[in-house]
């Protein structure tokens, strides 16, 4: 037979359960890094409106990173300037992260040498960026044991990386570029690009001239008009189909 359900413990569960939320909230808003609250963090520079949120992934070579200002760097997101913590790297940054810039969860940026990220890139959750590989060169050695290629890694303003993207060293990408999810990305990537596949490679790419190519399959999406109201857009979305195009088919002032 089934057991009789206990009220009581059934109360005192939902309320443990609520306090352990409330909890955890504190703890990541106390535990998040701003410029106004850096707690053991001193990184070279860190813009206005920037968090880093809590719990935090592995970070060190902080004097020689640089974020820019309304940044959003995810939990478990991993920043490193340098091969190990606590080595003087000199007096310029490693790590530069504009204005803007969204780090999804459990992404991780290793700048072992100069790595750039361009103003207004959003990146999806557990993106790879490096700019240190192994080398092998010796059959003899361990892979482990033998001292890494570094190249330099930028990427320019206003780019998407989608969710899992491996950037590797010497990549050098365009302006508002879209490297798809799963994609390995090295060399040179041209501005205005979509890439995909791994190896990476070109997929559709935007001209002046052409336009994109191959041609979009969808029409852009339409921006809600200013002014409208969330009273109006729960209004309509209440609406049938043939409705809602006999509405888009009327005059302004109709």
């Amino acid at each position: 037979m089934p057991k009789r359900k206990n009220t009581f413990s059934s109360w005192r569960r939902g309320l443990a359960q609520r306090a352990v939320h409330a909890g955890w909230a504190w703890v990541q808003r106390t535990g998040s890094v701003t410029a106004e609250h850096p707690g053991r963090y001193r990184f070279g520079a860190m813009g206005t409106g920037t968090r880093l949120a809590f719990p935090l992934g592995t970070v060190f070579g902080e004097p020689w990173i640089h974020m820019g200002a309304h940044c959003i760097i995810g939990e478990q997101v991993t920043l490193t300037a340098g091969l190990m913590p606590d080595l003087d790297l000199g007096p310029d940054p490693i790590l530069r992260i504009g204005d803007g810039v969204v780090l999804g969860r459990g992404s991780h940026v290793i700048a072992d040498t100069t790595v750039t990220i361009g103003s207004d890139c959003y990146f999806g959750p557990y993106v790879y960026v490096t700019s240190t590989n192994h080398s092998y060169d010796d059959p003899h050695e361990p892979i482990g044991k033998q001292w890494p290629r570094m190249e330099p890694v930028e990427i320019g303003r206003g780019c998407w990386i989608g969710t899992g993207a491996v950037i590797l060293p010497g990549a050098r990408i365009g302006r508002n570029v879209v490297v798809a999810a799963g994609a390995v990305v090295r060399g040179t990537v041209p501005d205005h690009a979509v890439v995909a596949g791994a190896p990476a490679r070109v997929v559709r790419r935007w001209t002046p001239a052409d336009g994109w190519q191959p041609p979009l399959r969808t029409p852009p999406p339409v921006p809600i008009p200013e002014g409208v109201t969330p009273e109006q857009l729960r209004a309509l979305s209440g609406l049938d189909e043939e409705t809602a195009a006999g509405l888009a088919e009327l005059e302004p002032g109709s």
